[in-house]
């Protein structure tokens, strides 16, 4: 039986086998919607940041649960313009670093964040993620193909963590609480050694 009080040190031997934003290789011979989609599913960083939204979004339920992950699925869609063009986008890495730990110290701290306010700091990091995406697209890869394979991956693992959250919610108000209070802090934890990777 899975031991929950494991959950951080697993984060973390996932986040130093990945190595910082290993998401951005940009190699293979998939392209289009194929690479798009892969591309956010590929990285540890991405997916615990994403994952962490939809956890962030069910914790604050009502209206949060569809407009926080909207937010960042609609700038990380800006950002990744923003990288196919090849605009610069100034610490890309740390900033996609920082998003994991914003996001699991929100979730482990259970922070009630305003929705807007939650809106707009995910959508901020979003931009940077976003970009590493859109850098990323190989110029054989139809832009508009590429961009919704990532997209739709993100809405995927925002509902991953959605549901995940929704799920953790019923198995009792303290033990649901301190479950979501680790698994935040693991998440946390596994960004500060991607940001570490990063720098």
């Amino acid at each position: 039986m899975f031991r929950w009080a494991a959950f951080p040190v697993v984060v973390i031997f996932l986040a130093t086998l990945s190595g910082a934003a290993q998401a951005h290789t940009g190699v293979g011979d998939t392209n289009g919607f194929a690479h798009g989609f892969a591309h956010p599913m590929s990285g540890i960083d991405h997916i615990l940041a994403m994952v962490a939204v939809g956890l962030l979004a069910a914790h604050l339920g009502g209206r949060a649960l569809w407009l926080v992950p909207l937010s960042f699925v609609s700038m990380m869609a800006v950002g990744g313009a923003l990288g196919i063009a090849g605009a610069t986008l100034p610490y890309a890495e740390v900033g996609i670093g920082l998003s994991v730990v914003a996001f699991g110290a929100l979730v482990a701290l259970r922070t009630a964040l305003p929705v807007a306010a939650a809106m707009a700091m995910v959508g901020f990091f979003a931009l940077f993620h976003g970009h590493a995406h859109g850098a990323e697209m190989p110029q054989t890869a139809s832009g508009l193909h590429y961009g919704l394979g990532f997209v739709i991956a993100t809405a995927v693992l925002h509902a991953v963590g959605i549901g995940f959250g929704l799920l953790i919610g019923q198995i009792g108000q303290i033990t649901g609480r301190r479950v979501l209070q680790m698994i935040g802090g693991g998440v946390a934890i596994a960004g500060v050694a991607i940001l570490a990777g990063a720098l």
